[in-house]
C-alpha cells in the first residue's frame, strides 16, 4: 500500500489558498512525493490535490513553462470586451461636453439677465426721480394758478363772476 502525505487528506490551510498561490518546482519529480532519511513524507505533491490549475494551464503536471503574469493578463484581455466600454466612455464625454456647454451659455445668460436687470432699475429709478420732479412742477403750476384766480378774482371780481358762471370748473376729484 503506498504511503499517502498528510496534505492530501487534510489541509489546514485551504481557505488561504488560491490555484496561483504557490510556484512548482523547476525540476520534474518521479513520484508525487519525496522522503528524506528519516521516512518522513514529503511536502510537494504536484497531480493529486490541485486539479483545476491543471487543468486551466492545460498541462498535465508542472507550470514551468508559464508566466502568471502573461497568462492572467491575456485571460483578462480575451475575456473582457472593451468595445462597450469604450462606446460608454464616448458617450460619457460626449454628455460631459453637452453639459459643459449649457452650462456655460446659462453662464452667459445669466450675465446678460443680470446686465439687463441692472439697467431695467437704473431706468426705474430715473423714472421715479422724473415722477418726483413732474409732480414738483404740477404741484408749482396748481399754486400758481389758484394763485393768479384769486387775484383775478379780487382785481376784476364782476367780470370774474360772469365768467365763472359762463365756463364753470370741472368737478375736483
Amino acid at each position: 500500500m503506498p504511503i499517502i502525505p498528510y496534505t492530501q487528506y487534510h489541509n489546514p490551510y485551504a481557505s488561504y489558498e488560491s490555484n496561483y498561490s504557490i510556484s512548482p518546482p523547476e525540476e520534474t519529480l518521479d513520484s508525487s512525493t519525496t522522503s528524506d532519511s528519516s521516512g518522513l513524507a514529503g511536502s510537494y505533491s504536484v497531480s493529486q490535490t490541485d486539479s483545476s490549475s491543471n487543468n486551466i494551464m492545460g498541462g498535465n503536471g508542472g507550470m514551468s513553462g508559464i508566466d502568471l503574469n502573461d497568462y492572467m493578463s491575456e485571460r483578462f484581455r480575451d475575456g473582457v470586451d472593451l468595445t462597450g466600454m469604450d462606446r460608454i466612455v464616448v458617450r460619457q464625454a460626449q454628455t460631459s461636453g453637452h453639459l459643459n456647454a449649457k452650462h456655460r451659455e446659462l453662464l452667459e445668460l445669466q450675465a446678460k439677465a443680470q446686465a439687463r436687470l441692472a439697467k431695467t432699475r437704473a431706468r426705474f429709478a430715473q423714472g421715479l426721480e422724473d415722477a418726483r420732479e413732474v409732480r414738483g412742477d404740477l404741484e408749482w403750476t396748481q399754486k400758481k394758478v389758484a394763485s393768479l384766480q384769486a387775484k383775478a378774482a379780487k382785481k376784476h371780481s364782476r367780470e370774474y363772476t360772469k365768467a365763472r358762471a359762463r365756463y364753470p370748473s370741472p368737478p375736483t376729484f
